[in-house]
């Protein structure tokens, strides 16, 4: 057989063959030397200039890390944020499939710090519906019952258009609530008419003047919505507590322009702190004025809690004005889907168990609990974490990460790139169009049902037919390899208006010190 070689003289197949390869080896000699030079004579990278072409080998492994740690080295029980057995919960569940597990725990029940419900020796029947929690106080005039797990705050703008149409969808069939972060309200979140609670931030997306500042006008009208089943002040997340957000002047497009309320292509910053009101009492009075603009809805507010003496001083404004927020939603600093500095998601704030148990005990202590409901929001993803939640003092949860891996997302922790490979956590509409939204709904749909029935049937076993009748003594941690403690024991659980009446002397100095006029804490005083 014989062939035209490309410059005209004719060779065999085989000569051909050995040509175009030495063609392509002189080729790749010629590559592999430039990039040396170019190696050597770079200044960016040190270890290219004393390792060249050898030296990418290592920037290769590096990238792929990530996914060699997930999928090949990580043990089901050890992975972080979330474990392979909790993703692979979710995913199961939110695909109606078993999420069964055989052959015995994979834990060791046996270190220090693992925990346990106590299920009872009489078990009671599953009740024939899941129950719900009436949100509203005395000066709410449209109350809304909420189901005991919820999407928590997640804005569009770090979520997809697709994500946000699935989210929303899903509580809509599902018939539970829908945070809509603090990005404002986005055609997305309206779509399918799920329930959504409108956070407001410190920017006021949505609600705000051109100057920045809130807009009593514009959110009364976009409040009064009857899909807006409840709204919210956000005072701090567990991502990023006491830190605002800056959105670049290229991501503001037209569309974001319109939903946040803010010039098209001009850096937005979110400042750390309100400016509506700067001590507790104003607080107290702005969150009675956004009740009053949304036509008597729930309003209430969000934090991760930080000084316990700041929170009592909130405390203390509620006892002094009796002006009381319908809910507060207790934030962990195990952070959540906001991208932050490393700094603030690893050291900054109190965990939701800390956090949760101080706003219980605050509420109780200061006899006002039975009054305002208490929400948790904070790496909540499978029954038993509902339900730990629900002793710890909370009335119901949100749960954000854990709603995202029902949609798809795989833990890629590239939410802050814009590149999430699923399409979740991007603006990129070629990545998003990966979500087929009414099949992503029905995983919302699924997963919530799933976790809220295991919730039940926890508590079902440990002979409670209600939240209300969860008790401390019912979770026990181990305070050492051979003895564990209840809840009941760990913690001190103030008696109903035992801070006011007569102050324990562990609470004393901070409720001393904590003023209804001031956030400011004197120096030398507990925090």
């Amino acid at each position: 057989m014989k062939r035209q070689f490309p410059f005209g003289r004719m060779v065999t197949g085989d000569s051909a063959g050995k040509q175009f390869a030495g063609v392509a080896a002189a080729a790749s000699a010629i590559g592999l030397g430039a990039l040396a030079a170019w190696d050597l004579t770079q200044k960016k990278h040190s270890i290219l200039r004393n390792y060249p072409i050898a030296g990418h080998a290592r920037f290769l492994l590096e990238s792929i890390r990530p996914e060699i740690q997930q999928y090949f080295i990580e043990r089901n029980w050890d992975g972080r944020p979330f474990s392979r057995d909790t993703r692979t919960t979710i995913y199961e569940r939110a695909k109606g499939t078993h999420s069964e597990h055989a052959f015995g725990t994979e834990h060791d029940v046996d270190r220090t710090g693992y925990e346990a419900l106590m299920h009872s020796n009489m078990p009671i029947p599953n009740p024939p519906r899941p129950p719900r929690v009436r949100i509203g106080g005395d000066e709410c005039t449209q109350p809304y019952d909420i189901s005991l797990l919820n999407v928590s705050a997640m804005s569009f703008g770090s979520l997809s258009n697709n994500a946000i149409r699935a989210l929303n969808k899903g509580a809509a069939l599902g018939g539970f609530a829908h945070d809509t972060g603090e990005g404002s309200i986005s055609p997305y979140h309206r779509e399918h008419g799920g329930d959504l609670i409108w956070e407001l931030g410190t920017g006021y997306f949505g609600a705000r003047t051109p100057e920045g500042q809130f807009s009593p006008e514009i959110f009364a009208e976009k409040a009064r919505d009857p899909q807006v089943k409840m709204v919210s002040l956000k005072l701090s997340q567990g991502a990023k507590p006491g830190i605002g957000g800056v959105l670049p002047g290229p991501k503001v497009t037209e569309e974001i322009s319109e939903i946040r309320g803010i010039p098209v292509g001009q850096t937005c910053i979110s400042p750390p702190g309100h400016t509506v009101f700067s001590t507790p009492i104003e607080l107290l009075e702005f969150i009675r004025q956004m009740r009053e603009l949304s036509g008597g809805k729930p309003a209430g507010f969000k934090l991760c809690v930080g000084s316990r003496t700041e929170f009592l001083s909130i405390v203390k404004a509620m006892v002094e004005t009796q002006i009381l927020p319908d809910f507060i939603i207790v934030d962990g600093s195990e952070g959540g889907t906001g991208a932050a500095p490393l700094e603030f998601e690893d050291n900054v704030g109190l965990p939701l168990t800390q956090g949760l148990m101080i706003v219980h005990n605050a509420l109780v202590g200061a006899g006002l609990r039975k009054k305002i409901k208490v929400g948790a929001s904070g790496k909540i993803a499978t029954g038993t974490d509902i339900v730990k939640r629900l002793i710890q003092g909370a009335d119901f949860t949100n749960s954000a990460r854990a709603m995202m891996m029902a949609v798809g997302c795989i833990q890629a922790q590239a939410c802050h790139t814009g590149k999430c490979p699923v399409g979740v956590a991007t603006q990129d509409p070629r990545r998003a169009r990966a979500i087929d939204v009414p099949t992503k709904a029905d995983r919302v749909r699924n997963y919530h049902d799933g976790v809220v029935a295991e919730a039940v049937r926890l508590m079902a076993s440990m002979g409670a037919a209600s939240p209300d009748e969860l008790e401390p003594t019912m979770l026990r941690r181990n305070v050492s390899a051979s003895e564990s403690w209840s809840y009941a024991r760990l913690y001190d659980w103030l008696k109903p208006g035992e801070l006011v009446d007569d102050t324990p002397s562990e609470w004393a100095d901070d409720w001393a010190t904590a003023r209804a006029d001031t956030f400011t804490i004197p120096r030398g005083h507990s925090r």
